[in-house]
C-alpha cells in the first residue's frame, strides 16, 4: 500500500503536469497538428516509434514526415508516397534508422493500412473476438502491444518496432497512452471505446523509472515489461480509473527536477 502523503504528491504532480503546456515540448504535439483521426493515428504511431534520444534531434525527423506528406500523413503511407522522400537506401535516417529501415517500417505499415484501413481497425480485429467485436468487452493494452510486435516482426521489421514483450516496449506503450486516454489536455482518447484505459502500461524511459526508485514504488532497476507492469498496477492505487495519470506525475517531477 501507497501511503497517503505519497499518493497527495503524486496526485497534485500530475495535475500540475498534464496541462496543455505539456504538449509545447512532448512528441505527443504532432498528433494535434494534423486533422482527422487516421492521420492523427498514423502520425502519432511513426512520432512515437521516432521518439528517442534528443529531442532537438528527432522533432526535426517528425516535422520532416508532416511537411513531405502536407499534413495527409495517412495517405502519404497508404499511397507509398514516401518512396519519394525516405527512399531505400543506408543514408542514416536518424540515429539508428537507416532510410532503409525507415522505407522496411513505413512498407509494414502501408500494407496494415491497405488490409485493415487503419491502425486502430488492425487492433480491433486483432485482439477482440469474433464474438465481442460488437460488444462493450475491451482489450487490453499488453494484448494491442503484442498484436503490433507480431505485425511488424511478421513483416521483417527490426529495431523500430520491438520484437516482443521481453524488453518495456516504452515507445509502443505510450503510443497507446496518447490514443485511449480520454478527457485529457494531451492524450486524444480516439481509442477509450475499446482498450480499457486502466490497462494502459507505464512507459518507462528513464526518467519514469528514475524517479520510481527515488520514491520507491520499484525496487527494480531494469526497464523490462514485468517492471512496467508492477508500476502500472501500483498507479492503480493512487488513480484507480487512469493509472497512468501517474505518467505525468513521474514524468514531470524528473524533467523538472533542479529547475
Amino acid at each position: 500500500m501507497i501511503n497517503r502523503d505519497l499518493v497527495i504528491l503524486l496526485r497534485n504532480l500530475a495535475n500540475k503536469y498534464e496541462t496543455e503546456d505539456f504538449l509545447k515540448e512532448d512528441p505527443s504535439r504532432f498528433m494535434h497538428e494534423v486533422e482527422g483521426q487516421k492521420n492523427q493515428e498514423t502520425i502519432a504511431f511513426i512520432a512515437s516509434c521516432l521518439s528517442y534520444g534528443s529531442r532537438k534531434q528527432f522533432f526535426p525527423k517528425i516535422r520532416y514526415i508532416i511537411k513531405c506528406s502536407k499534413g495527409d500523413v495517412y495517405n502519404w503511407v497508404l499511397n507509398n508516397k514516401f518512396e519519394k522522400d525516405i527512399p531505400d537506401n543506408d543514408e542514416c535516417y536518424y540515429r539508428l534508422y537507416s532510410n532503409h529501415m525507415m522505407n522496411k517500417f513505413l512498407h509494414a505499415l502501408s500494407d496494415m493500412l491497405a488490409i485493415y484501413g487503419s491502425l486502430g481497425n488492425y487492433l480491433k480485429r486483432n485482439c477482440l473476438s469474433a464474438r465481442n467485436f460488437n460488444s462493450d468487452e475491451k482489450t487490453t493494452a499488453l494484448e494491442c502491444v503484442e498484436a503490433l510486435s507480431e505485425f511488424f516482426t511478421q513483416k521483417g521489421v527490426e529495431v523500430i518496432v520491438p520484437k516482443n514483450t521481453k524488453s518495456s516496449c516504452k515507445r509502443v506503450c505510450m503510443f497507446l497512452r496518447w490514443m485511449v486516454r480520454d478527457k485529457s489536455p494531451v492524450d486524444l482518447g480516439l481509442w477509450a471505446d475499446f482498450i480499457d484505459k486502466k490497462s494502459l502500461i507505464m512507459p518507462l524511459d528513464t526518467h519514469v523509472m528514475q524517479e520510481s526508485r527515488n520514491l520507491e514504488l520499484t525496487g527494480s532497476k531494469t526497464a523490462s515489461m514485468s517492471t512496467a507492469i508492477e508500476l502500472s498496477e501500483t498507479m492503480l492505487e493512487v488513480f484507480p480509473d487512469d493509472p497512468l495519470r501517474g505518467d505525468f506525475a513521474l514524468f514531470g517531477l524528473g524533467v523538472n527536477k533542479g529547475k
